[in-house]
């Protein structure tokens, strides 16, 4: 593994300060004997104090020098490192929130990249710290919803037996919701737990799926009085978790459908840009939108948009769009449309793995 530059830049810099002081214990010794050796003027014994096999002054002066650039190299790294080690503990304490950066005072070198890449660090544990304890909190919510309709239907059914359809009915929705809720988790789990998936990906041409989920979505949503219509051409094959990048794009174009106003149509748009390097998927629908404030938050877990409490869903299905393309080198932004609705621009790279580019 190759070393991270700030480190090969403080190798190369201790490596010269040894250099140098040899270099130096080197030109004291040859000023010494030219002064003090022996020449051919005379018996060959000159004034040199010896100890042992070695000359007492070139030795001290050797000595004197690698101290002294001991010593500096001592105090220029003891007390960065010793801010670093304080920074572990706290860190390690569970306060992230712990910063080095402005402890370093003026310095501008390897150690104080070095901190600020611990800083970088610290924020993002920070980050995924509370979004997790977030998380957790609108997850148990999210749960106890459809558990206490289950505890009302269970005691309508004990309550009237006239009822037991009704309440039966009611328990097996909540049972699905609740299934596709867990379910809808443990794929954000298996998202943010980073790209262990290399193993399952496959070349896919994405234009042929997308064409496969807008077929699907237009059939369901002819049944709300709206429709789905794909415009797209070619093909763009590359390496990709399939299952996934389904996920991304159905995810995209059902909340399209859902929030669409009726009798109107859900445009998707695909093409290739940067040269056929990258996929541009574009979904516009024709709904209420979102306020301006909301067009990122929507991709976090359990957020619902002003006024759509109605609507069902757990609100993690953008969530698990953003992080199916972030693991593929993708992104995923909302926009508002000028003649109102919502567009959602989803960008797939090329896999450096697929060996190639996507024909428009």
């Amino acid at each position: 593994m190759e070393a991270p530059r700030p480190v090969r830049r403080l190798f190369w810099k201790l490596l010269l300060a040894l250099t140098i002081s040899m270099l130096v214990s080197f030109a004291a010794t040859s000023v010494y004997f030219r002064i003090f050796g022996p020449t051919h003027h005379d018996d060959g014994k000159g004034p040199l104090m010896i100890l042992g096999l070695f000359p007492v002054v070139p030795l001290i002066v050797a000595s004197a020098a690698f101290f002294v650039t001991g010593l500096l190299v001592a105090w220029y790294l003891s007390r960065p490192l010793h801010h670093l080690s304080w920074a572990l503990r706290q860190a390690s304490a569970g306060r992230l929130d712990t910063r080095v950066s402005p402890l370093m005072g003026g310095r501008s070198d390897e150690i104080t990249d070095l901190a600020m890449e611990f800083d970088r660090m610290a924020a993002q544990l920070q980050q995924l710290t509370e979004s997790r304890q977030v998380l957790l909190h609108d997850m148990s919510h999210e749960l106890r919803s459809p558990l206490g309709r289950m505890q009302a239907a269970i005691g309508l059914f004990r309550q009237s037996q006239g009822t037991a359809a009704d309440a039966l009915d009611r328990i097996e929705r909540e049972v699905g919701r609740l299934d596709a809720l867990i379910g809808e988790l443990l794929t954000l789990h298996r998202l943010e737990a980073g790209p262990s998936d290399a193993a399952e990906r496959s070349r896919v041409d994405l234009i042929e799926l997308l064409l496969a989920i807008v077929e699907d979505a237009d059939f369901e949503a002819r049944h709300a009085g709206s429709a789905v219509e794909c415009k797209a051409a070619g093909s763009f094959v590359t390496e990709v978790n399939g299952e996934l990048m389904y996920r991304a794009f159905e995810n995209v174009v059902r909340n399209a459908v859902k929030y669409t106003a009726p009798g109107t149509t859900v445009s998707v748009l695909a093409e290739t840009v940067d040269e056929g390097k990258t996929l541009l998927v574009r979904v516009l629908d024709r709904g209420p939108g979102v306020p301006p404030h909301q067009l990122q938050k929507i991709f976090e877990p359990f957020v619902r948009v002003e006024g759509s409490e109605h609507v069902r869903g757990v609100g993690l299905g953008l969530a698990i769009t953003q992080r199916a393309l972030h693991m593929h080198g993708g992104s995923v932004q909302a926009h508002l449309r000028a003649d109102g609705g919502l567009e959602v621009r989803m960008r797939v790279p090329v896999q450096a793995s697929a060996g190639g580019s996507a024909a428009p």
